[in-house]
């Protein structure tokens, strides 16, 4: 592992990322102990407070972990899945405003991806994800229910679609999708949207899901983009047309 002196970036972050590179080419495994603060100081000829510095950074990205005592010191950490979604949603989300994408780009990215697991959600969906995507619909069917409630519940409702997959890693990978990508959709088309229509949509991929019939999951979540699709064209349209009128 080495840095470069030379190099205007910050020292602390330098090694911080020699640390991540040895942990992801394996050259450092999972509980491995990772050299004390003073060896770490020697090897890359660097003040102890910059070594402690990167390992915070470390701890803050989930990569290390720390103990106390005789024994203790700072160790590889094992990242499970479900402890990285924040990240993911949190890099897609930014990534998503800062960039400036277009709603039809971020539509079209969220439901070609949820078609893509389509066919093993279908197959491996369990009782719990079934009834998971059925609470939801009840809860969207509820008069005076928010429009806040409403995004969030649809967001539950693709999340159970997506983690009926069976896979770690397609819902970590969706998980920018569904989390990030629908919350942005949804807050452009709520105001617009027949909630009864949504509905309706979603009970036909729900009740498509329970006959474990993909093709017909598929054409559920086509039908939904479409809708949403043009549930945007109208109100971008409307907000236009009303700008236009001041």
């Amino acid at each position: 592992m080495k840095i470069d002196p030379a190099s205007p970036a910050d020292l602390s972050a330098q090694i911080a990322s020699a640390i991540r590179d040895a942990i992801i080419s394996g050259a450092l495994i999972v509980d491995q102990r990772l050299p004390s603060e003073a060896e770490l100081s020697e090897q890359f000829e660097v003040s102890r407070p910059t070594v402690r510095e990167a390992l915070k950074r470390l701890a803050a990205q989930s990569l290390i972990r720390t103990q106390r005592g005789a024994t203790g010191g700072a160790f590889v950490n094992r990242i499970s899945f479900e402890e990285a979604y924040s990240q993911q949603i949190t890099t897609s989300t930014l990534l998503l405003s800062m960039n400036a994408v277009s709603f039809e780009t971020a539509c079209e990215a969220r439901y070609a991806l949820e078609r893509a697991c389509a066919p093993l959600s279908a197959k491996r969906r369990s009782p719990d994800h079934l009834a998971t995507m059925r609470a939801e619909i009840h809860r969207q069917s509820q008069p005076g229910l928010t429009d806040e409630a409403f995004c969030a519940s649809d967001v539950a409702f693709h999340r159970a679609l997506v983690d009926g997959a069976g896979n770690p890693v397609i819902s970590y990978q969706l998980a920018g999708a569904v989390e990030a990508m629908q919350p942005l959709m949804n807050m452009i088309t709520f105001t617009a949207r027949d909630r009864a229509r949504i509905v309706g949509m979603h009970t036909d991929i729900a009740d498509a899901m329970d006959a474990q019939n993909a093709d017909a999951v598929e054409r559920g979540l086509t039908a939904l983009e479409l809708e949403t699709q043009q549930l945007a064209l109208n109100a971008l349209a409307a907000r236009a047309a009303a700008k236009a009128a001041i």
